[in-house]
């Protein structure tokens, strides 16, 4: 399967936020991945309306996965930023 640079992205902001115990802001999710931070929050309001992610607002606030991590497939993640997930020869 190859990934394409908004699935990527997607999957690699979602490992991150499995890996934090509270809320991450989008800057702190940005520099930990290495990726533009405002592409990076175009793709968590996505996943926020997928249900795949919860956001907080104000100043301490940030996202948070809305399940636990072992609840969320890569199929999941991948549709809810509209990208296809089919097989490459």
């Amino acid at each position: 399967m190859k990934l394409t640079t908004r699935g990527h992205y997607s999957v690699k902001a979602m490992l991150d936020l499995s890996l934090q115990p509270r809320l991450a802001s989008v800057k702190l999710i940005a520099q930990r991945q290495n990726l533009p931070a405002p592409y990076l929050e175009k793709l968590l309001i996505q996943l926020r309306r997928a249900g795949l992610v919860e956001s907080v607002r104000g100043s301490r606030g940030g996202y948070r996965l809305a399940k636990a991590p072992g609840q969320t497939s890569l199929g999941q993640i991948l549709d809810a930023v509209g990208e296809p997930i089919t097989p490459i020869e």
